[in-house]
């Protein structure tokens, strides 16, 4: 349904985009129902009219389900339902039904659990004899308490437990996070299906999960950028977003974009090829600040490149986007030549926090030579007395850490 307040373009991006969601789902669309109207039906969501049109198209082409592209109460779903006979599913039922299939990782498969639940709990109903009043006392599923209302219980009893899960879950990732503290970190953040995995596998050489559907990926990756740099650089795949994203998703997510908001610099990776990627852009931006991560500096990627027309069509929007980001980067993730030039900003950004000093390591603490030349750019050594003496390129905090480690070696040595 298109209100006054969405313009034309916007809403045909965003219609198409539902379809897109429905053909991740697994459903085949044959065909599409608009009405405009300046504000919802209290009711039935649609005008008595447009669902008369919408029953005779469900006839005709023989369908089961149909999709909205907002979010409706349950009291409008229900009543919707009834009328056209049909199930009936939101665009935040596809998307929470979406992030259910993909979901991979015991943390990903319980955030998006506990939204869900949250979801469906206004939604129930009570159907036929399941209404009945249940009775009470020894043996008896609560006073009085009706099957709804027991359903209800369970619901809020599982998302509990959930929560208590995903909090000690929360707990491990932070402690793993902060091992990697003083590491320069770099977060791939997006709309969905901008092409982030695709980057991710062509800077890392890592075997992510590269899908051309919505949401592919829900499971933060960390790995290290390949090949190799001096400073180290780890690079993380993140949740991509979406317009109307559920605020309770993004809530229950925060946890996995904890990386974007920890890292040292953002890749926003824009699908160029998409005519939405200016209101795609937006969303992903408003999602960020909405995290507390819109401080972070930030490095735009207009990806998929050679999917824009031909080469006029380029050379047009790659002046329009430089004009008004002339720090951006105009890449094809599939391009070797892209990616090599993407590696080196990259490489060459970090080395600027790098500085040279020395790290002493005593002769009994030579078990930590080898983490100095996995985490620092060794430019020489010479000895004393005492031990070895590394002249090293590295950060600040990777210096301090090794002679923290290599100070307490000491102290608890015999």
């Amino acid at each position: 349904m298109q209100l006054p307040s969405t313009s034309d373009a916007d809403f045909d991006d965003s219609l198409a985009e539902l379809g897109r969601l429905a053909k991740t789902l697994g459903l085949l669309v044959v065909g599409t129902v608009v009405q405009k109207r300046s504000a919802f039906h209290v009711a039935t969501y649609l005008g008595s009219g447009k669902i008369g049109e919408l029953k005779a198209l469900l006839a005709a082409q023989d369908a089961d389900t149909v999709v909205l592209e907002h979010e409706v109460s349950p009291s409008q779903a229900r009543t919707l339902e009834t009328a056209l006979d049909v199930t009936l599913i939101d665009r935040t039922g596809v998307i929470l039904e979406i992030f259910h299939r993909h979901a991979r990782s015991r943390a990903a498969k319980a955030q998006v659990e506990i939204v869900r639940l949250q979801y469906m709990a206004p939604r129930l109903r009570a159907l036929g004899a399941g209404s009945d009043r249940q009775r009470g006392g020894i043996g008896g599923k609560g006073a009085g308490e009706s099957s709804m209302e027991l359903d209800r219980r369970k619901i809020r009893d599982r998302v509990a437990e959930l929560t208590a899960e995903l909090s000690q879950l929360s707990t491990e990732a932070e402690t793993q996070r902060s091992r990697r503290r003083d590491l320069n970190r770099v977060a791939l953040v997006g709309y969905t299906n901008a092409g982030k995995s695709t980057l991710m596998r062509a800077l890392t050489g890592s075997d992510v999960l590269v899908a051309d559907k919505l949401f592919a990926t829900l499971d933060t990756t960390v790995r290290m950028l390949s090949p190799e740099t001096r400073p180290k650089v780890l690079l993380s795949d993140t949740v991509g977003f979406i317009d109307h994203l559920p605020h309770g998703l993004v809530a229950s997510f925060k946890s996995t974009l904890d990386e974007a908001l920890e890292a040292s610099l953002l890749l926003h990776v824009i699908d160029a090829s998409d005519r939405g990627w200016r209101r795609q852009l937006g969303v992903t931006r408003d999602v960020l600040a909405e995290i507390g991560a819109g401080f972070i500096p930030r490095l735009l990627l207009f990806n998929k490149f050679d999917r824009v027309g031909n080469a006029e069509a380029q050379a047009a929007l790659a002046q329009l986007i430089l004009a008004e980001w002339p720090e951006a980067v105009i890449l094809s993730a599939k391009s070797d030549d892209d990616i090599r030039y993407l590696h080196a900003k990259l490489e060459k950004h970090f080395r600027g926090s790098v500085v040279e000093d020395d790290i002493h390591i005593a002769y009994h603490c030579q078990h930590l030579r080898a983490d100095v030349f996995a985490e620092c750019q060794v430019l020489g050594e010479r000895y004393d007395e005492s031990g070895v003496i590394f002249r090293v390129l590295a950060t600040p905090a990777t210096i301090d850490r090794l002679r923290t480690n290599s100070a307490d070696t000491r102290e608890r040595a015999p």
